[in-house]
């Protein structure tokens, strides 16, 4: 029997490929659901009956309702758009309101599309997945409503100013849908049209132009993908004096082909190395690259002259060059300026370039963000003003959203309140050192050295897709964990991009358990530390980071407390065939490959778990409703661990998607899940409350 006192992990007896839970994978199967709702019932039963449980949910209801949250919104014209959800709108409403309105404490909004009177009148229940507002007039939207969460959207031309759908105007049936505005009375269109129309993943193999009237299966295809692709999408650029389509194909999750599709839909492909991203904008075309290219390294940003790039030449100019410890995070482009984001040790730093006539570009910095802390532009308006909005938060900062027009000066438009006491808590950033010696950045976000000795601690990762975990405020860890007394802990190991392309491929395929062990060393640091133990200390993940889960169950399980895994993958030899998930091959690897298979088995949480290990206590959660991970992945791993007598619990929602939850009380219900679930196998003994 393996102790969770062991060195390494526990020596592993594989299961074989036939597997006795396949049938847990029928999502709406009537056994399938009788074993759900049997597991939630008992969820159920073991934390929410817990003493203080209705106490959570509804403080941590509370953040999420909050009417002083600060609004996201997207300028389109004279307005900012918004949705909002609170405790008088479950569903949601789409608003706007104008610039002048949202400075003000309690802004007047235009009601445009009510979700939970549209729900209600309709009997679906519907989300809300986004709209698209028709340039340059902004008098129409393409609005996209998933049923309970999904990604697969019905498609309505919504009138913005009688606020109703157009009758006879565009509408789609549920699909996994790309669509956008050409003109007034045409889009691209890529969505089911019947057999061969999808690629593998489930997403639309072609692209369509669709004129206003005519049936949308006459439709006149321009761009086809190969059955094998990840998608082929589309779009058309409004820019004054620079209007022009392009079309692409996704070739895996990493990889694309990028074309400017001419006014007789012959193809010119922007010919640049296949795992690089093209951004063509005005004159400019912008490169990030993934890979060594023109004499410039991965993680390089590059700028061309877009005609002359065309005609052959290859002339860049470097807007950014990586270093060990600085990446690239982001760009935006205003009227005449493009504002930059990098990151030095997970920290931000933002400047602004300015393209210099005949040649070379001018940088400045844009504005100082704090030690720890993260500044991101969420929204610019590059077709008619140099004007920005910029949030600027941290781990105990909550968001202060900047407003500001470039060379001119800024002003705090909105400042989040603080919803969680923060009193005697800090934040720190520390280095563990990985099993092959790469130094690994994490956050501590806590207490500190309590004289009390160690503490509960929760440790958070990721992971995969060169996804970064960067400073940010969590209301809710907040409420739920820190001001208990809990430490939180974010971990930036490798497949995520905290340090550029380079670090995301340090884990892909068969190096996966790089980023397992860079885990285990931050895990390992926090006890070396003396901030907890490894009965106190939990770990948490979802999707990508639900695999990570899955590998400290079975190859970790003497370094924690307890583990909750969210939304997961888990069985790495059937994830390509099961919903999105044939266009992950890219990141993990083919099960149906001879090359892969080896490795995918030995990465599968699934085929690895045996009877004689012992295990932490494990939750495990998912919905029915999401379309993206497979909800069988966590159905199967929880029947194989009750299976082998191993302690756990499985709570699946029955609508949300892959978020876990479609609304604030779903969100709320899932959290206090989670904390009451950690909080009883890792507090233990209780640090003394601070609220």
């Amino acid at each position: 029997m393996c102790s969770r006192h062991a060195s390494h992990g526990c020596t592993i007896r594989l299961v074989t490929d036939e597997d006795p839970y396949l049938w847990l994978e029928d999502i709406d199967g009537e056994a399938a659901l009788e074993w759900v709702a049997e597991r939630n019932a008992e969820t159920e039963a073991a934390l929410a009956a817990d003493a203080g449980f209705a106490d959570l949910k509804e403080r941590l209801r509370e953040v999420l309702d909050a009417s002083d949250r600060i609004p996201s919104t997207v300028r389109r014209g004279v307005f900012l758009y918004n949705f909002w959800q609170d405790a008088g709108h479950v569903r949601g409403v789409w608003r706007r309101t104008t610039l002048e309105q949202y400075r003000k404490d309690l802004p007047e909004w235009e009601v445009l599309l009510d979700i939970d009177a549209l729900a209600a009148a309709e009997g679906e229940k519907w989300v809300w997945s986004g709209a698209q507002v028709r340039r340059p007039d902004y008098d129409r939207a393409l609005v996209s409503l998933s049923r309970d969460g999904g990604d697969a959207v019905v498609v309505r031309e919504f009138d913005l100013a009688t606020r109703t759908f157009v009758e006879g105007g565009f509408r789609v049936g549920e699909a996994k849908t790309r669509i956008g505005w050409i003109d007034a009375d045409t889009v691209f269109i890529g969505t089911d049209f019947g057999p061969g129309s999808l690629t593998d993943a489930g997403y639309p193999r072609t692209v369509r132009r669709w004129r206003r009237g005519t049936p949308l299966e006459e439709a006149a295809q321009v761009f086809e993908a190969g059955p094998g692709d990840v998608a082929a999408w589309s779009w058309h650029d409004f820019t004054p004096g620079f209007e022009r389509d392009f079309v692409a194909r996704w070739l895996d999750f990493f990889r694309s082909e990028t074309y400017l599709l001419a006014p007789d839909d012959t193809l010119v492909k922007i010919d640049v190395p296949d795992d690089a991203s093209v951004h063509p904008h005005r004159r400019h075309l912008i490169v990030t690259l993934k890979s060594d290219w023109l004499g410039q390294p991965s993680g390089s940003l590059l700028a061309f002259d877009f005609e002359a790039f065309l005609a052959g030449d290859r002339t860049a100019e470097v807007l950014f060059t990586p270093d060990e410890r600085t990446a690239l995070a982001g760009y935006s482009w205003t009227r005449h300026h493009l504002i930059l984001e990098t990151m030095r040790d997970v920290s931000t730093r933002i400047e602004v370039l300015t393209p210099i006539a005949g040649g070379g570009w001018a940088r400045k910095p844009l504005a100082d963000v704090p030690a720890l802390s993260s500044a991101t532009v969420v929204d610019t308006d590059p077709d008619v003003s140099d004007e920005y909005f910029l949030d600027v938060s941290g781990y105990l900062r909550p968001s202060a959203l900047h407003h500001g027009r470039i060379g001119a000066d800024s002003e705090i438009l909105k400042q989040a309140p603080d919803r969680f006491d923060t009193a005697g808590l800090s934040v720190e950033q520390f280095f563990a050192t990985s099993r092959d010696g790469t130094r690994v950045p994490y956050f501590v976000i806590g207490p500190g050295h309590s004289p009390d000795g160690p503490g509960p601690a929760l440790l958070y990762g990721y992971g995969g897709f060169e996804v970064s975990l960067v400073p940010s405020y969590d209301a809710v860890t907040g409420r739920a964990w820190l001001e208990r007394g809990g430490t939180y802990v974010i971990a930036n190991i490798r497949g995520g991009g905290e340090y550029g392309p380079d670090w995301h491929q340090a884990a892909l395929g068969a190096d996966r358990p790089r980023a397992f062990e860079d885990f285990a060393a931050v895990a390992t640091d926090l006890v070396a530390r003396g901030i907890t133990t490894p009965a106190m200390l939990g770990a948490a993940g979802g999707s990508n980071g639900g695999l990570l889960m899955g590998a400290m169950i079975t190859r970790y399980p003497h370094l924690f407390g307890a583990i909750v895994s969210q939304v997961p993958l888990l069985d790495m030899l059937r994830y390509h065939k099961l919903l999105a998930g044939s266009s992950w091959t890219a990141e993990y690897g083919n099960p149906d490959a001879e090359a892969d298979r080896p490795h995918l088995r030995e990465l599968s949480p699934y085929h690895r778990l045996t009877a004689d290990q012992v295990c932490p206590p494990v939750l495990l959660t998912t919905s029915t409703r999401d379309d993206r991970v497979h909800p069988g992945h966590a159905r199967k791993m929880a029947a194989r661990l009750r299976e082998l007598g191993h302690p756990v619990l499985f709570h699946e929602n029955t609508g949300g998607g892959h978020a876990g939850a479609s609304d604030n009380e779903q969100s709320a219900h899932n959290k206090a899940l989670l904390h009451a679930f950690l909080w009883r196998h890792l507090a233990q003994p209780v640090r003394p409350a601070t609220d």
